[in-house]
């Protein structure tokens, strides 16, 4: 029987070793360490059986043993600094996520993520992953209009994607050192404002992201540029910005509604923004799309199926994040900096979106 507090006071079963390993294959130490990492030295013959104890003990390398050796730690960083409580309503990141774990796993590579309250801490903790060896390199996300990270991550060597991208209509490299990954904020801007403005739509209103973020302003730059192009009056096209929150979402719509000339169509940067927008018109007596049509910049099921349907940017975020892990897999494998452009989305025309009323 035992007794109480023994179970707690038992030791960790002890991790299988190269020693063990090279005693249960009958081989050397250094034959073992040679068949592990695929360096010449030993037969085949030894270097399957090596392998196969190795399975059977259930051996994993030490990755901070690796590192400290100069071999990769098989683990790639992946930092936000955005606040923490809107993450659960947002899908986008979810989306993301997967499509870089998706290309991680399938190399046996880990995913080290951390959510941070800013910048700052932001580039801390890369000082501190370059210091400690744990990671091979970083997925840099929200890039900014004024941005430190990429100088940071250039001048400690550690390998980068930044995803998204900085400058605009079109990103250059964000720093010679440095992939970059990123999406066409402007023609897909420009496909919502097709659609509007060939409805009658000419007063539309914008609920945009975080300020700051390098592609709120595009899509804020964009939304006026492609408004001047078709002849609205700037005083007619509105853009509010918020922390993708349905709370700052709703709030927004209500300050766009009050205005002396409210608009006949809103834009939202994303699903939960625009649903919450729906449900501020509802609330009103607002009919959709009778007296105002919305449009939310990413499709999610939330759009599927709020009522009425909402229209919206649909596009393959998961392919997004597969394309930025599969960018920097490349790097570390000695590849070029490159700046790489995802795949334009389509707009989804559903039932939030008609002719402006009278």
């Amino acid at each position: 029987m035992t007794a109480p507090g023994e179970a707690a006071r038992r030791k960790p079963a002890r991790r299988p070793t190269i020693k063990d390993i090279a005693r249960r294959a009958g081989v050397s130490e250094s034959a073992v360490s040679f068949a592990l990492n695929d360096r010449p030295g030993v037969s085949q013959d030894t270097r399957a059986r090596v392998r196969r104890v190795a399975e059977e003990l259930g051996w994993q390398a030490n990755s901070a043993a690796r590192a400290l050796s100069g071999e990769r730690a098989g683990c790639t960083g992946l930092v936000l600094a955005r606040p923490a409580r809107t993450l659960g309503v947002e899908s986008f990141f979810l989306q993301l996520v997967s499509g870089i774990q998706e290309v991680l796993s399938a190399r046996k590579s880990a995913l080290l993520f951390q959510v941070v309250e800013d910048l700052d801490a932001e580039c801390a903790l890369y000082r501190r992953w370059w210091a400690e060896r744990r990671v091979d390199g970083v997925l840099v996300v929200d890039p900014r209009t004024e941005d430190p990270r990429p100088e940071l991550l250039a001048s400690l060597g550690l390998p980068a994607v930044v995803v998204g991208g900085l400058g605009a209509p079109r990103p250059a490299t964000t720093h010679p050192q440095l992939s970059t990954v990123w999406a066409d904020d402007s023609k897909a801007m420009a496909r919502i404002l097709d659609h509007l403005h060939g409805l009658g739509h000419r007063r539309i209103g914008h609920v945009a992201g975080l300020p700051g973020l390098a592609h709120t302003d595009r899509r804020i730059r964009s939304l006026r540029a492609e408004a001047d192009l078709r002849g609205l009056d700037p005083d007619h096209v509105r853009s509010v910005t918020t922390d993708y929150s349905d709370a700052e979402g709703a709030e927004a719509t209500r300050r766009i509604l009050d205005a002396a000339t409210p608009p006949t169509a809103i834009i939202y940067d994303n699903d939960v923004m625009a649903v919450a927008g729906a449900s501020v018109a509802a609330g009103r007596g607002i009919a959709v799309p009778g007296e105002l049509s919305i449009v939310a910049w990413d499709d999610s099921a939330l759009c599927r199926v709020t009522h009425p349907r909402l229209t919206a940017l649909v596009r393959d975020t998961p392919g997004f994040g597969r394309l930025a892990a599969q960018e920097l897999l490349a790097v570390l494998d000695g590849g070029p900096v490159r700046t790489v452009q995802g795949e334009l989305p389509h707009l989804e025309a559903r039932e939030s979106t008609g002719e402006p009323g009278a």
